[in-house]
């Protein structure tokens, strides 16, 4: 599922990444740092996620919550896209972290992914042996939309060779769970204080790409998880630019000072 930007006719890829939060007593917020193999943002630290495939648009993955026609509305897209987009936010935090965000259908979510049982799940789910679908029907789940919040687009700069447009969301570690190192794409997790996050990409010793930079900021203007659920958000997609800058080339966001977030 790609759409064709003007730009040099790249390719660019929807995409979902989702901001895990907790308190402990103050926010905190889970990031993974990509292996330097990866051909896309090697080693640097990014939010859990990736690129809507095929699986995401399956139609058997039963929701509880917001129906894909009101998130729909919210993510200002088609409903095939706005399933697929909510679809691979849930499918790939579990892939990349044990999170899962689903549950019963008639109850919250479901207490704790730690076990050998669910990490041969999440495997087949990583080589595609598994459907997100079957995954969900065969442990009487049904994906929680309603644990979600949007939070913001991004697309990435035109003269990239890879590019995404990327809604950003929210989620609260559900009670009971916790993340667990899962390896493959990211050799480094931690959990950090938004704004001390920030602070460590000012002084280069946290490398992050400027959306997730931003995102952090944003989430440290909250200040809790009561408010970042709260907050208002703007959905309109933000497009960096590639800029030279002292003789190298570097990402730069319309309007925002060279020293933000």
């Amino acid at each position: 599922m790609t759409n064709t930007d003007s730009g040099g006719g790249v390719p660019v890829r929807p995409a979902a990444t989702v901001m895990l939060l907790r308190e402990r007593p103050g926010l905190e917020v889970y990031l993974l740092r990509r292996v330097r193999s990866m051909p896309f943002a090697p080693g640097v630290y990014v939010f859990p996620g990736g690129g809507v495939d095929d699986r995401d648009t399956d139609r058997g993955v039963r929701w509880a919550g917001p129906s894909p026609a009101a998130w729909a509305e919210v993510l200002g897209t088609a409903e095939p896209l706005a399933r697929a987009l909510v679809c691979a936010a849930v499918r790939e935090t579990f892939e990349e972290s044990g999170v899962l965000l689903a549950g019963p259908a008639e109850s919250g979510p479901v207490a704790d992914t730690r076990g050998p049982d669910w990490e041969a799940d999440r495997a087949a789910l990583v080589d595609r042996s598994l459907a997100f679908s079957a995954f969900l029907d065969r442990r009487g789940l049904v994906l929680r939309t309603d644990l979600l919040r949007a939070w913001s687009r991004w697309i990435t700069p035109e003269g990239e060779p890879r590019r995404y447009d990327t809604r950003f969301f929210a989620a609260a570690l559900p009670d009971g769970q916790s993340t667990r190192d899962v390896g493959g794409e990211a050799d480094r997790v931690a959990w950090l204080d938004p704004a001390e996050a920030v602070a460590a990409w000012r002084r280069g010793d946290l490398a992050m790409l400027p959306p997730t930079a931003y995102s952090c900021a944003s989430l440290a203007e909250c200040g809790s998880l009561a408010a970042v659920m709260a907050a208002p958000r703007d959905l309109s997609p933000v497009r960096p630019e590639l800029r030279e800058v002292d003789g190298r080339v570097r990402v730069a966001v319309p309007g925002a000072a060279p020293d933000t977030p």
